[in-house]
Order: C-alpha cells, then structure tokens, then sequence
C-alpha cells in the first residue's frame, strides 16, 4: 500500500472517531420507554379490562371499556361508556401524555363512589403494578 493511501485511511479513520465523539452527549439517559404514553397506557387498558370488565366486576357493569390507544394527538387513551350507548360521551377518561407519562383523568364517573377506585387501580397499573384491588 502507498503511503498516500495510509495517510487518506488514517485520515478517514480520524475523521470518523471526532465525527463520533461529536455526536455523544451530556444529557442524561431519557426514561425507560416503558414509561412513555402509550406504554403506560396499554398497562393501564390491561389491568382495566381484566379487573373490571373481564372479572364480571359489579361495579363496572353498567360501563364498557372503549380504548383509544392509536392517537395521533400524542395521548393515549382509555374511555368508560355507558354499556348500552357505548356513542355517548364518556363517562370518564383516562389519558397520557409525554415521556415519562403524565396521567390525566377526568369525567363524571371519577366524582362517584367507584372513583376512588378507578383513580388508585390508574395509578397502581401505571406505575408497573399488577392485580385487581
């Protein structure tokens, strides 16, 4: 190999490890992507769906489960409806957004008796834990 083609791969090879070194950061690791919206929300859909409809959950009967995890807002998003008028407005809405998630929920049903409920069962699901109050 010809000198001049050493010098051009040593070069080469330079260039490529500041280009590198360039690209490197400071910023601190970003969460885990579990903890991201849509995650967090198909934890939050699971847990709802298993414990409060699937179980047969008296509590839950009057309502249907109707996620909206595909958003093209950014927040995913689970609704309770009435069971016989799933068309109606919701009755309560659970939703993420960011990373990490930041939950929101809000609606009619979470003033009731069962709210109390929806909000610690939310919050238990979104944070990782599993099971049925």
């Amino acid at each position: 190999m010809s000198s001049m083609i050493r010098h051009f791969i040593a070069l080469g090879c330079a260039a490529a490890g500041l280009f590198i070194a360039g690209c490197q950061s400071d910023r601190p690791a970003s969460p885990a992507a579990s903890s991201a919206a849509l995650p967090t929300m198909e934890r939050v859909a699971l847990g709802a769906n298993g414990c409060w409809f699937k179980s047969g959950d008296p509590a839950f009967k009057a309502y249907r489960l109707a996620p909206e995890l595909n958003s093209f807002s950014g927040r995913p998003r689970i609704l309770l409806v009435p069971r016989k008028s799933p068309e109606s407005r919701p009755l309560a809405v659970i939703q993420a957004e960011g990373h990490p998630a930041r939950l929101q929920a809000f609606g009619p049903l979470l003033s009731e008796p069962v709210g109390t409920r929806i909000t610690s069962d939310v919050r238990r699901w979104a944070a990782g834990g599993q099971g049925c109050s």
